[in-house]
């Protein structure tokens, strides 16, 4: 994917999103849950008016950010390499924080009584699923990533670092799908967050150990 059509798209998810909450406004409850523990259950509440505009400003600042990020990328550390895969990544975000409004929204207006808790985890589920496909294909820069010492140290441990971390991430991305499609304990939410994140980061360690060594320098004259 392009830069030019990535804006594009990402412009007309901005411009859904906040459309879709002019159209809802009328229609929608003083108070909006807009947050939902895990048992789906509200536990926080905006006024109609941050509910509709809160999530496209985010989407907003998102895509400014993103759009912002290579183009002052250092050089040695630029993300040109991989740009499609850069901007696959910015619209599936943007998709994400997308499917959460209409979630939220929709929620209030009673389209559905979907256990929201349940529903944003299959989301982001899906998002990591997905990130985790094309995570192995990026080069070293400092924004996207598993940014350890050791992977920003070396070309090959940051390849294959990514490698695994994009299968941790899109089995983690199956996991919580099922999770949130059967129910899950928070413990067991908990348990695979952190081992997709964690395992990663050990492995980066033993990979720059078992290529590169810790030997310090030897002094020489």
């Amino acid at each position: 994917m392009s830069s030019r059509p990535t804006q594009w798209i990402s412009l007309m998810l901005c411009l859904l999103a906040l459309s879709f909450g002019a159209l809802a406004y009328s229609d929608l409850p003083e108070q909006v849950a807009t947050h939902f523990n895990l048992a789906g259950e509200p536990d926080d509440w905006s006024d109609r008016l941050t509910a509709v505009v809160m999530m496209p400003g985010a989407m907003l600042l998102t895509w400014l950010l993103l759009w912002g990020l290579p183009k002052i990328s250092p050089t040695g550390w630029r993300v040109e390499p991989f740009m499609p895969i850069w901007n696959r990544i910015q619209v599936a975000i943007l998709a994400f924080l997308l499917f959460v409004h209409l979630a939220v929204l929709g929620h209030a207006l009673g389209w559905w009584g979907a256990d929201m808790g349940r529903l944003v985890l299959v989301g982001v589920g899906l998002l990591l699923a997905f990130l985790g496909n094309y995570l192995g294909k990026t080069t070293r820069n400092f924004f996207l990533g598993i940014r350890t010492p050791w992977t920003l140290a070396s070309d090959e441990v940051w390849r294959r670092t990514h490698r695994l971390g994009g299968w941790t991430m899109v089995i983690a991305g199956l996991a919580l799908i099922a999770m949130g499609l059967f129910r899950a304990s928070e413990l067991l939410l908990g348990l695979v967050i952190a081992g997709a994140a964690l395992i990663p980061v050990v492995y980066s360690f033993f990979a720059y150990r078992s290529l590169e060594g810790f030997n310090p320098p030897s002094d020489e004259g």
